[in-house]
């Protein structure tokens, strides 16, 4: 019979990974998880840069500030991820995209009781999920979907680049897009 295993005893340098990653790491998270709509990637981020600290902590130059390096390893990992990813391009300034337009996604008011349900539930839904974005990218979208009003005016009146903007609305659009899927997909009309 073999005796039960017992852990192996953490090293000084074990217990200073285990503190460094155990006070970084909420503020850390909330640093990706700001940059990062999809929580699943975010935390996939977040462990990719407690696994390189680990190796880079068993190098023999220390490392200086952990705060620090961390989140430059993160701010690197997801500007990695973003440059991996193949995202379509955005639309151009002059080029109002329809394939944004919010009114052409709901239900029509028009199309019976049914319908008018589907386009009541789908606005409470996007209400609360409006509520999730950060202040920037729901100003945006509300002043182009709700308001009307053009990137161009609102770069005028803000002094925020027109690409600046549009990206805003593209993260706010696709935000809302993942949120409201189910929500759209489960009803019939």
């Amino acid at each position: 019979m073999e005796p039960p295993h017992t852990p192996k005893p953490l090293t000084e340098q074990d217990r200073e990974i285990a503190d460094a990653v155990a006070r970084e790491r909420p503020r850390l998270r909330n640093f990706i998880r700001r940059r990062v709509i999809d929580q699943d990637e975010a935390d996939d981020i977040l462990q990719d840069v407690f696994e390189e600290l680990v190796e880079a902590w068993r190098l023999p130059e220390p490392i200086e500030q952990v705060g620090a390096w961390l989140f430059r390893v993160a701010r690197n990992r997801i500007i990695d991820r973003f440059r991996k990813k193949k995202e379509t391009p955005l639309p151009d300034a002059a080029q109002e995209d329809d394939e944004y337009r919010l009114d052409l996604a709901l239900p029509s008011a028009d199309a019976g009781p049914e319908a008018a349900y589907a386009r009541a539930a789908l606005l409470d839904t996007l209400r609360a999920a409006l509520d999730e974005l950060p202040a920037n990218q729901r100003e945006v979208f509300i002043a182009h979907e709700l308001d009307g009003r053009s990137f161009k005016e609102m770069a005028a009146a803000t002094g925020v680049g027109v690409n600046t903007l549009l990206a805003r609305k593209r993260y706010a659009v696709l935000h809302l897009r993942e949120r409201l899927r189910s929500s759209y997909d489960g009803l019939e009309i």
